[in-house]
């Protein structure tokens, strides 16, 4: 449940927090949403007692209830962080961070790794932004291994196989676009392929590139991620494709 505050008369959370308890919906945690908004994750193990309770808070004169639903993993991140992710208005699988967002960024991954089955995640970002690092801080919070299959991070890696342990479809595969494209040889190629087709999470870092120089398209992707020093700040491969090293 959200909803935006008009007037922030004292007692008016211990009213709401009352008539929640009466109605015996348990609130799991409650915070304030970018200003005057407040987030509350509930439980309850009657969808009616919602119901009612939102038609009784819209005659509340102090709130107007924004949004009462099963919570999505936006929802949640919201409640926790206290604000909500930036999201593409016309891409909709589209997130935008910024590096002080940093841990709302491996919250957010973390949470994408815990689910099981094949996706694969985009992720955006000029050179030394933390695109890796939050990568791996993310499957740490997950409680998943990872794997680099293509990367940059201490040294230019191109992997041509992995080991059995490697190849479990559990672990999260760190994968750098431009190295696997531009920079590999045929053997790292097919196993790339192998991975891609694997029921498991991939994060690709450059998905732009990736798509430009593979066989793969955007429509391969569940969700893109972009990272920025800053709001403003674009981001251009143009830059450091042409001279891709192990400095990047």
């Amino acid at each position: 449940m959200e909803y935006r505050i008009h007037k922030n008369r004292p007692g008016l959370l211990g009213d709401i927090a009352s008539l929640l308890g009466m109605l015996e919906v348990n609130i799991l945690t409650i915070n304030g949403v970018e200003g005057k908004t407040r987030g509350m994750l509930l439980e309850t193990d009657d969808d009616e007692k919602i119901r009612l309770m939102g038609a009784m808070l819209k005659k509340v004169d102090n709130i107007t209830v924004c949004a009462l639903r099963e919570p999505k993993l936006v929802d949640i991140l919201a409640v926790r962080h206290g604000r909500y992710i930036d999201r593409d208005s016309d891409d909709r699988k589209t997130f935008r961070f910024t590096r002080d967002e940093l841990g709302l960024l491996v919250d957010f991954l973390g949470e994408l790794f815990k689910r099981s089955g094949n996706q694969v995640i985009g992720l955006r970002g000029m050179p030394r932004v933390g695109k890796t690092e939050s990568i791996i801080a993310g499957s740490v919070c997950a409680m998943k291994r990872w794997t680099f299959v293509s990367s940059t991070l201490l040294r230019q890696t191109v992997r041509s196989q992995l080991s059995e342990d490697e190849m479990n479809p559990a672990n999260v595969f760190i994968i750098d676009g431009i190295v696997s494209t531009i920079r590999s040889n045929e053997r790292h190629y097919n196993l790339l392929q192998n991975i891609m087709r694997m029921p498991s999470t991939k994060v690709i870092e450059h998905p732009d590139v990736f798509v430009q120089e593979s066989e793969y398209t955007y429509d391969d992707f569940d969700i893109i991620v972009e990272l920025r020093n800053n709001p403003n700040e674009e981001i251009i491969y143009d830059t450091f494709t042409s001279s891709y090293n192990d400095d990047i």
